[in-house]
């Protein structure tokens, strides 16, 4: 018996494959916050800055070239998983959190979204230092608007992060 349901359970997991599911919360939680999509989009800097320094040092030795090109992937991979995390974050904030009386205090909301949609794309496809600037300052512009709707005053500070550009957060208090 115990071996027919194993081999039942063998069947039925390669007909029905598991899969797994991606969200923030459908359920209306009321925890957001635009903190992730800006770590990404430092993190999108971050990596655009690697792969320049690593241009610089491309050529020399075969160990030198091999780990050249193992850097320009691995900086590339981290990348472009960051910049659809920016992306997404934005996304929950754009679908689940903000609502239409937001989107009439704030007209250019709706712009700046778009804008990280797109900027998030043109992310992945170069590594143009520019675009990773212009990502995390639209991004931030989303985390001063987000908090302006708790009735928080928001402001910019030091990241302390490598990239050393600036984060929107809450006042304490």
């Amino acid at each position: 018996m115990e071996t027919r349901r194993k081999i039942v359970t063998r069947i039925l997991e390669r007909i029905l494959p598991e899969e797994t599911a991606y969200a923030h919360c459908d359920i209306p939680c009321g925890i957001y916050d635009p903190h992730y999509a800006q770590l990404a989009a430092h993190t999108v800097i971050r990596m655009d800055t690697l792969i320049g320094e690593l241009t610089e040092k491309g050529r020399g030795t075969p160990t030198e070239m091999d780990q050249y090109a193992h850097g320009i992937a691995r900086y590339t991979e981290i990348k472009e998983k960051h910049a659809e995390i920016c992306k997404h974050e934005v996304r929950i904030l754009w679908g689940d959190y903000f609502k239409p009386d937001h989107a009439e205090a704030f007209p250019d909301l709706h712009d700046l979204v778009w804008k990280v949609m797109m900027l998030g794309s043109q992310s992945k496809q170069t590594t143009d230092l520019q675009v990773g600037e212009d990502l995390l300052d639209t991004v931030n512009r989303i985390a001063e608007i987000f908090w302006k709707t708790k009735n928080v005053t928001p402001v910019r500070t030091g990241s302390h992060y490598p990239t050393e550009r600036e984060m929107v957060v809450p006042t304490a208090g």
